[in-house]
Formats: structure tokens, sequence, C-alpha cells
């Protein structure tokens, strides 16, 4: 038996019916694509930023959101952070960072089910605090930690 012609075979057909379902029009390269605010991306303040992600008023502070991030960090290129939303029907999860070239490091969005929980690395140019906003049905939410960075990781 020829384990590679087998294997070759397989690869063959899943391509051919990827080909069959873009041609068809049942599977197009757009649906590959995540949301994107790039207007929020591009802010280059922390009110900006909230403005772009619909913030209208300054979000309440909740202890529901748990943050967890290293009070010091010797090199901001990779400042480990994890946040948890405890607050029902959480939609977005949002990561700023204050002092940033751009404020706003990370959104998530969770569908309806999903555990808002997430891990990631941040990039921090200088020391300042980091924001986790997040919206529910019932608004808009934060935590905020203060981060010493020793190094900028920002490259500026």
């Amino acid at each position: 038996m020829n384990k590679q012609r087998r294997t070759v075979l397989k690869s063959g057909g899943t391509l051919g019916l990827v080909g069959l379902l873009v041609g068809l029009g049942l599977l197009t390269t757009q649906q590959a694509w995540a949301e994107w605010n790039k207007a929020a991306f591009d802010a280059q303040s922390l009110s900006d930023a909230l403005k772009s992600l619909g913030v209208v008023a300054v979000p309440a502070t909740s202890s529901d959101i748990l943050m967890t991030i290293p009070e010091v960090v010797e090199d901001g290129a990779l400042v480990p952070v994890a946040v948890e939303s405890r607050i029902d029907n959480t939609r977005m999860l949002s990561l700023l960072v204050e002092k940033n070239p751009n404020a706003l490091a990370a959104s998530f969005t969770f569908p309806e089910g999903t555990e808002p929980y997430l891990a990631t690395r941040l990039k921090m140019d200088q020391s300042c605090d980091v924001l986790a906003l997040v919206k529910t049905d019932g608004g808009f939410f934060m935590a905020r930690k203060m981060v010493i960075v020793i190094q900028g990781g920002c490259g500026g």
C-alpha cells in the first residue's frame, strides 16, 4: 500500500471540494475576514479610541472584570494580560493602553454563549494604565491597572 498516494488523493479531494464550493458561490473569501473597526485602531488618544468604540460616557468601573497583568514589566514588547468578564451578556472586550501611539491594542467580540475570557500579550510604550473595556447589553464597563514599564516596546 502506498501511503503517500493516499495522502495526495485525500488532499486533492479536499482542494477539489473547496474549489467547487467557491465556484458555486457557497464559500467566499469575504467570509474569512474578521470585523475591523479601523477608526478605533487608528485613534491616537484614549478618548478618540473610546468614541470610535461607541462609548459616549465614562464607563462605570466594575469589580466583575478580572484583569491579570504584572505591575512591573522589564520589556514593554511582551506584556502578558488575561481578562475575564463576569458580567452577564458580555458582547465585546477591548484592551486599551493609555499612552501608546495607538490607544486600542486589541478588541474581541464574543458570540452569545461564549465565555468572555482572553489571554494575550500587549506592547506598551511607557508606564501607564491598561484598561479592559467590556460592552454588554447594559452598556460599557471597565477595569484599570497601572503597569510600570522599564523598557518601552513600541519602537518609538
